[in-house]
């Protein structure tokens, strides 16, 4: 039996911590999270690592056990009251705050009503996304994307979700995860596909201005963004492994994407198994 002094930590696991790298010579960072415990990554890859689960589940917002996690880490009773986990954080343009139907209006204000950007991404081909303007880059890091550009910003989550309606007539809005991790992914020029985008949704993005106000919209001049990651081998078959299907997942660690592990025996999504209690060893 494992005892628990042979574990490098023992909790429930969250997203890893993630950090680009100081210079874009040098890869994205990583921390595995398991309860109080923070694991640097980057220094463990070429090395065997071994994640166990327990068995047992806490809801990652209320901490209450759960048989079945919902929408990456939460219980039912949470699922179906927060804010956070209503379908408008998937489609922001069906927000129905204005509605006075809103499960929070006070955290809606707090997250949905602040700045948010409206970006260009490379994960496995050109993608169209929105983010807090706050949560760039760790957005894209989260992505596994190695090329992200931010292209407008907007003042509300709902505006943004407008906006990206307008992009999705031309561009993509998801990411072939396993191309992401097989990381066949071509680098693009995005500043030519947003001078491309923009003057195809140019109608539509003068309608939205004079709905929302001419300065409810944005364009930005950005910088270009380029990530690396720690990866010494990218897989040539995609084997997902999964905690309810299998406890104990081992291997050797050859990188990391996203939030995505890669080991010799497959890979795993750690921020699906959000709330998961884990011994790593």
């Amino acid at each position: 039996m494992l005892r628990v002094t042979d574990a490098l930590a023992q909790g429930c696991l969250r997203k890893m911590a993630v950090a680009p790298g100081s210079s874009q010579a040098r890869p994205v960072s990583y921390q595995l999270r398991a309860g109080e415990y923070h694991i640097d990554l980057n220094e463990r890859i070429g090395s065997p690592l071994v994640l166990r689960w327990s068995g047992a589940i806490a809801c990652t917002h209320c901490g209450r056990a759960t048989k079945k996690s919902f929408a990456q880490g939460y219980c039912y009773p949470c699922f179906k009251r927060l804010a956070q986990c209503d379908t408008c954080i998937v489609k922001p343009e069906t927000c129905h705050y204005f509605q006075g139907t809103c499960r929070e209006p006070e955290w809606a204000q707090q997250h949905c009503f602040q700045p948010h950007i409206v970006y260009l991404a490379n994960s496995s081909g050109l993608k169209v996304g929105i983010t807090r303007k706050t949560q760039m880059p760790t957005r894209w890091l989260d992505q596994g994307a190695i090329q992200a550009l931010p292209i407008l910003e907007v003042d509300t989550r709902q505006q943004a979700g407008f906006v990206e309606m307008l992009f999705k007539d031309h561009v993509g809005d998801r990411t072939n995860w396993r191309a992401m991790l097989k990381g066949d992914v071509v680098e693009l020029d995005l500043k030519a596909e947003r001078d491309r985008l923009m003057a195809a949704t140019a109608s539509g993005l003068g309608q939205l201005k004079s709905e929302h106000g001419a300065d409810a919209i944005r364009e930005l001049d950005a910088q270009h963004y380029a990530f690396q990651y720690p990866v010494a081998t990218f897989p040539s078959k995609i084997v997902s492994h999964n905690f309810d299907k299998q406890p104990e997942v081992s291997g050797i660690l050859q990188g990391i994407k996203g939030q995505y592990l890669m080991l010799d025996t497959g890979v795993i999504n750690l921020r699906k198994f959000t709330g998961y209690e884990v011994q790593v060893i």
